[in-house]
């Protein structure tokens, strides 16, 4: 049920807290044991002030707090379990579709789990392989929920084999969207199977899935010529695919996918096919591993409604194959997949040099060396909505990113720690729907832990970034993350309970702004609070190869979060 109002005050948002709480204090009282069963759970509360910034393009804000919230509640009894979700966006928090807006009971299930069979009824997560015709789940930092209503059925016949069918409709904000969405999924692993095979160095699973989704006619009149509806299928099938191949040190995963005419939003109508290719090649021993990925795409967008844009909806998923970064500067342009098309390679080496050595020391060193190389496909148009739209030519399009980065990790001492890295990145704004003027950024970071004692602990970090792009909005450059910038950063940890960190970014030369932040939290057993003050860039925050834009924010943040 979906409770909505058109304005909320400060004692709700109060209300809804102290709701959370006592939710979690009544299931912790509950824990041991209701009619045999076992009740566990979390809740999350994050919230935010912001006030106008020009400076950093922060606007004003009409509420004077945001916030997001959330308590997932879990029962279990042997074999069966059960669980309900309770989320309030009162009002959404800067960056999330304003679609949130509202409270309710957002997800419930109750599930079966034996040795052969598993059933879910109400709302699931579930993927297919890699996720290339198939994945349904949760990321709630980017504000992402495709969950299935419907029924999730696993079947396991013999030890090694694993058949799963489903059918649902997506989630889509605080509705569920009008596509139906059915799948069929089968892995078998041959080792388990065929007795000869058990005990041998070489591995192997094979797997293959179908997905098809159902969503009704309408009426689209065809762009050139308003006389001609296009015709649409009701009916758009996804196949799959794949292998796990593994002997000795050595592993290779492949997976296929092809999905059929989907004319929709995303592709402007077309009636071109889809596919997608996903290799992963990998090598490891003690002290070393090696691994080389590539990808290509065309025309993989898939949706359980037509109409839809944005990163709602999505049936699949496709991965980004770029190095997940996590320091600041290496962030700041990050890569998002091309769904209608791109092509590319990864590789990554990491070696540790043994201790005692001249480069190894007394504690060894750890190298990580890893590069990406994403394009575009070269194509040739040949129509608009209603035909193919186009061919692809063998060959490399347009250059989307690439970059290339050396870490290097030494233990200098018992208690102190150094990271140093340094990256090279090429970045193409076309890919966020800007002209494409390449983006060429130099990072260097160090990265030191010191252990102070067995109670406290310091951190120190120090970054910064050259790049030819210029923030100059007279000239039409008004990306604020453009220029030259440093960054420091100072975390304190005191003892298990408490811990500060201070840091500043400032852009000194062809770019505009200066982002500090200060944040002071406490942890006790599961539960952990957090208090923050500062601002905040405007741009993408991806995780996995999916973005959502952050807008610039200014003022205090808060997260509580806690488990029972």
């Amino acid at each position: 049920m979906l409770f909505k109002r058109n304005k909320y005050t400060i004692m709700n948002i109060k209300k809804i807290t102290l709701l959370c709480l006592a939710v979690a204090a009544a299931a912790t009282a509950a824990a041991q044991g209701i009619a045999g069963g076992h009740v566990t759970g979390n809740v999350q509360l994050d919230a935010q002030m912001s006030s106008k910034d020009s400076i950093i393009g922060a606007t004003d804000v009409p509420e004077k707090l945001l916030m997001n919230a959330r308590a997932d509640i879990l029962y279990t009894n042997g074999d069966f379990s059960a669980g309900l979700r309770f989320e309030a966006y009162q009002n959404p928090m800067l960056g999330f579709d304003a679609q949130w807006k509202g409270q309710g009971l957002a997800n419930y299930f109750v599930a079966y789990n034996g040795r052969r069979l598993s059933v879910t009824a109400g709302n699931f997560y579930e993927q297919f392989g890699s996720g290339l015709i198939l994945r349904a789940y949760e990321d709630r930092y980017l504000g992402l929920d495709n969950a299935l209503l419907g029924l999730n059925v696993t079947f396991r016949p013999w030890d090694g084999v694993t058949i799963k069918a489903l059918a649902g409709k997506q989630r889509f904000y605080w509705s569920y969207a009008d596509g139906l969405v059915r799948g069929v999924d089968a892995e078998v692993n041959l080792n388990s199977i065929i007795q000869p095979l058990a005990d041998r160095k070489f591995r192997a699973t094979l797997g293959a899935g179908f997905v098809s989704k159902y969503e009704g006619d309408e009426s689209l009149p065809l762009p050139s010529d308003h006389n001609y509806r296009l015709s649409l299928p009701l009916n758009v099938g996804a196949g799959a695919v794949r292998a796990d191949l593994s002997y000795g040190g050595w592993n290779l995963q492949a997976e296929y996918a092809r999905k059929g005419q989907d004319p929709s939003a995303l592709n402007g109508y077309i009636y071109r096919p889809g596919q997608a290719l996903m290799l992963n090649l990998g090598y490891s021993t003690r002290g070393f591993s090696a691994g080389i990925q590539a990808k290509r795409v065309d025309n993989m967008g898939f949706k359980s409604v037509r109409s839809q844009t944005g990163e709602m909806l999505y049936i699949n998923y496709l991965p980004a194959i770029t190095k997940n970064h996590t320091y600041a500067f290496l962030t700041i342009y990050p890569y998002a997949t091309q769904v209608n098309g791109e092509q590319g390679l990864q590789g990554d080496v990491m070696y540790k040099i043994k201790k005692g050595t001249l480069l190894g020391g007394k504690y060894g060193t750890d190298i990580h060396l890893n590069g990406s190389f994403i394009a575009g496909l070269d194509t040739t148009v040949t129509g608009g909505a209603g035909t193919e739209g186009y061919s692809v030519n063998p060959g490399l399009g347009e250059t989307y990113y690439a970059d290339l980065s050396l870490e290097v990790a030494k233990k200098l001492s018992k208690s102190v720690k150094l990271n140093v890295t340094y990256a090279y990145q090429l970045f193409n704004p076309v890919v966020e729907g800007h002209s494409p003027d390449l983006y060429h950024n130099h990072v260097a970071i160090a990265d030191l832990s010191w252990k102070v004692n067995k109670s406290h602990s310091l951190r120190f970090e120090a970054e910064w970034m050259g790049s030819d792009s210029r923030y100059d909005p007279d000239e039409g450059h008004t990306d604020r993350r453009a220029g030259d910038w440093i960054m420091g950063l100072v975390e304190w940890n005191i003892g298990t309970h408490w811990f500060i960190s201070a840091s500043d970014q400032y852009a000194y030369n062809d770019g505009i702004g200066n982002y500090y932040n200060l944040s002071v939290g406490y942890t006790h057993g599961a539960t952990r609070l957090q208090l923050g003050y500062g601002k905040q860039r405007e741009g993408l925050l991806c995780i996995g190869g999916v973005c959502r834009q952050v807008p610039a924010s200014n003022g205090l943040t808060f997260s509580l979060t806690t488990s029972f």
